[in-house]
């Protein structure tokens, strides 16, 4: 289905050619480079050098997990106004999973902060961030960058970025986004989808691939070849809004007539071009997905690359399963977990099915699960499928065209616009269910349970039209390559009117004399201490899986609420990973702001040090280690909470995501990476002269490690920092670097 071309190759003549093959000259070669899509739209946007690129982007969008702590982290540093178009969005706090007033002041304080500083407001329910940002703010040639991981619109010509929100207020403050040149990966497509195959199962199929090797990591992958010609834009969008779980940092793909008509009914044709590569354009590595070969995929719990065909598990259904089920008894500690329990002689069956969000929710994929489902039932018994288009146009044709009718009277239930089933707020399966979701996501937990709490549900990633196949069925697991169905949809019309009548349209149009409305649980960010001259860390927390994502280090889910006050939200971190965490990190900060108030170390760390006394001028803070953390969400909270918690660094054999480490650094943390973890709860680690070799650019920094009565040499990495980055790790925090400025 997919091949990996490892080296150079060409798009030339509207093939892919192998560099060994294309006999270019040096020359030839250097001007090919220059061919791709990407570097055209990064240049225009680059006030940088070549290597060393220093973006400024047209858009910047944010959801309520995460707008409230940019704009007082922004506010905190100086804002006046915002001087780019803001586009705040409310798809996540929609539900308020812990009671009270909370989430719907979030909104509150976001609709006066969008009069106050200019910017636009999407109400609740109206639309989920990226369909909103489809619909309306997607230019071809334009950059956007957002405050979630699946900031991607790349099949619309934009080249999109998701980040931590301190990137967001960087270009708040007129700054930059600092990163040196991305590598560009093409993706050739050729061939044409079977009926019944989808958008999600050629995602499905790209994780598969690319994700455990780290082939396409912190890349940018350009779409390109005859095959695109032959998917619609929503088998695009929801092709590209994938690429994020391949960990690859943007992508971007050739536009056509399609592109245009999809311009054209949104009332924006002005805002199509056409875009393609040169003839011939260099990519530093290649991807070739033959789409007719593509089969029905699902991606078992616990990550979206955890990829097999439909046909593969159901022709061996317990062998796959109980690797699955090892993996999340584990989790549990125990082994109350089970899904082998779900194979019965008739074939495997599942709880509950879920279309939704920036993935699932588009127009074709709930019409074509209209067409599988006309005229059956989804059943009575355990079975349930949930519906939530992806904003109020698309769920306003649907209704125009008959979908949604049809949908209720086989039994679906159908919602609003929300992204609470992609992470943990909405539509929880029950303890050991297992939940089929056309949904971006499905980490451990992700879904809303707590193993910790022995609650541990599981979700597997299908694409629309397997699930109403699927949910045709009853539950039992149905490819919809085998299912007869009318393929054709009716047209899709948007309506403008829904946002002309609703949105906040603010952008560019700030009201200074506007007061922000603060709810009671809107905290400011608490004091963060600089860096100083010498650091000693307790290691806290030890993380020994392959990979630690982000809803391990904060989980979602009812957490959300809490986003807008850091020191309630950082009571939630690591919970369900090691619940230990807080109260060890809490520790360490006590001894540290007691080290400030009489000027030495309390006689119980230097009893633990085992006779080992730092030097004179030494903070001491704790710090998480783990193999590869970062992986997922975009949340900078990931890293704020250890930050609020006293946190000074990270160390880890290698971070997941550019984005994770950026957070690291933008919250003053130092993001070390080490070629062994020899670690464990309790040890030490400590620097002399931290301030000079940060300062100096320092890439390798001699350290010692103290573990029991043993101090020995190590020798940790912080890699290449820009000369804002540096600042930043030495001042604290972003925050108190702007206002130092």
């Amino acid at each position: 289905m997919i091949r990996l071309i490892k080296n150079g190759c060409y798009y030339m003549g509207g093939a892919l050619v192998k560099e060994n093959q294309a006999f270019m000259t040096g020359e030839q070669k250097a001007k090919a480079q220059r061919g791709t899509m990407a570097y055209r739209i990064l240049k225009e946007h680059n006030i940088g050098n070549e290597q060393n690129l220093q973006l400024k982007f047209d858009a910047i969008a944010s959801h309520d997990i995460t707008y409230v702590g940019i704009i007082q982290t922004a506010k905190a540093s100086g804002l006046k106004e915002f001087p780019l178009s803001y586009t705040l969005t409310n798809c996540h706090n929609s539900l308020c999973a812990v009671g009270g007033t909370i989430n719907e002041d979030d909104h509150v304080f976001g609709l006066s902060a969008a009069k106050k500083y200019g910017a636009n407001f999407v109400p609740p329910h109206l639309a989920v961030i990226h369909q909103y940002m489809r619909e309306v703010e997607a230019k071809v040639g334009r950059m956007i960058l957002g405050s979630d991981s699946h900031t991607r619109y790349g099949a619309l010509g934009t080249l999109a970025v998701g980040e931590g929100g301190p990137e967001l207020v960087k270009q708040i403050l007129n700054k930059t986004y600092d990163i040196r040149r991305p590598e560009t990966v093409a993706v050739y497509l050729r061939g044409n989808l079977r009926k019944g195959v989808g958008p999600q199962d050629v995602a499905i199929a790209l994780c598969g691939a690319v994700f455990k090797n780290g082939f396409v990591k912190n890349k940018i992958l350009e779409f390109i070849g005859p095959g695109i010609k032959n998917l619609s834009m929503d088998y695009r969008n929801g092709i590209d809004v994938m690429t994020t779980e391949t960990a690859c940092l943007s992508s971007i793909w050739e536009t056509d007539e399609k592109t245009r008509e999809y311009y054209k009914i949104h009332g924006r044709e002005e805002d199509f071009k056409e875009l393609k590569p040169s003839d011939p354009a260099y990519y530093d590595s290649g991807i070739v997905i033959n789409l007719s070969t593509i089969e029905p995929m699902i991606a078992l719990p616990f990550h979206p690359s955890n990829a097999f065909t439909i046909r593969e598990l159901l022709a061996h259904p317990k062998e796959i399963l109980e690797e699955v089920e090892a993996a999340g008894r584990k989790l549990r500690g125990d082994d109350a977990f089970s899904l082998t329990d779900k194979i019965r002689d008739d074939g495997l069956y599942v709880n509950q099915g879920i279309i939704a969000g920036c993935a699932g929710g588009m127009y074709e994929n709930i019409a074509e699960a209209y067409e599988i489902l006309k005229g059956k039932s989804t059943g009575s018994d355990e079975f349930s499928l949930s519906i939530y288009p992806s904003s109020q146009p698309v769920f306003k044709s649907l209704v125009e065209n008959g979908y949604i009718a049809g949908l209720m009277e086989a039994g679906a239930i159908v919602k609003t616009a929300f992204c609470g089933p992609c992470f943990g707020a909405g539509d929880v399966p029950a303890n050991n269910g297992l939940s089929i979701r056309h949904t971006t996501r499905n980490f451990e937990s992700r879904e809303g349970s707590k193993p910790a709490a022995g609650q541990l549900a599981a979700v597997a990633l299908m694409d629309a039209r397997s699930i109403a196949a699927t949910a045709a069925n009853g539950g039992r697991l149905t490819p919809a390559t085998e299912v007869s169905y009318v393929k054709k949809v009716k047209k899709y019309y948007f309506d403008g009117e829904i946002y002309k009548n609703r949105v906040y349209h603010g952008a560019g149009k700030a009201h200074k004399e506007e007061e922000l409305k603060y709810g009671p649980n809107i905290a400011d960010w608490p004091k963060m201490i600089p860096l100083g001259k010498n650091v000693l860390i307790k290691a806290v927390s030890v993380l020994t899986d392959p990979v630690t994502t982000t809803d391990e280090l904060i989980p979602s889910g009812e957490t959300s609420s809490y986003r807008s006050n850091p020191l309630k939200l950082a009571e939630f971190a690591l919970s369900r990973k090691d619940p230990g965490y807080v109260s060890r990190a809490k520790e360490v900060k006590a001894e540290e702001e007691l080290r400030r108030e009489t000027g030495t170390l309390s006689e119980k760390v230097l009893k633990e040090l085992k006779g080992f006394v730092p030097a004179d001028g030494t903070i001491y803070g704790s710090c998480v280690v783990a193999v590869k953390p970062g992986d997922g969400s975009a949340r900078e909270q990931a890293a704020s909470c250890q930050r609020v918690l006293g946190g000074i660094a990270n160390i880890a054999k290698e971070y997941a995501t550019k984005r994770y480490r950026s957070n690291l650094i933008n919250w003053g943390m130092l993001p070390f990476t080490a070629e062994k973890l020899n670690f464990k709860v309790g040890d030490f680690i400590y620097i002399e002269n931290i301030d000079r070799l940060i300062s100096d650019g320092a890439e390798k920094i001699p350290a010692k490690h103290i573990s029991g009565h043993t101090v020995k040499d190590i020798e940790l990495s912080v890699g290449a920092l820009t000369y804002d980055e540096k600042r930043i790790i030495l001042k604290g925090c972003l925050i108190n670097f702007n206002a130092a400025k």
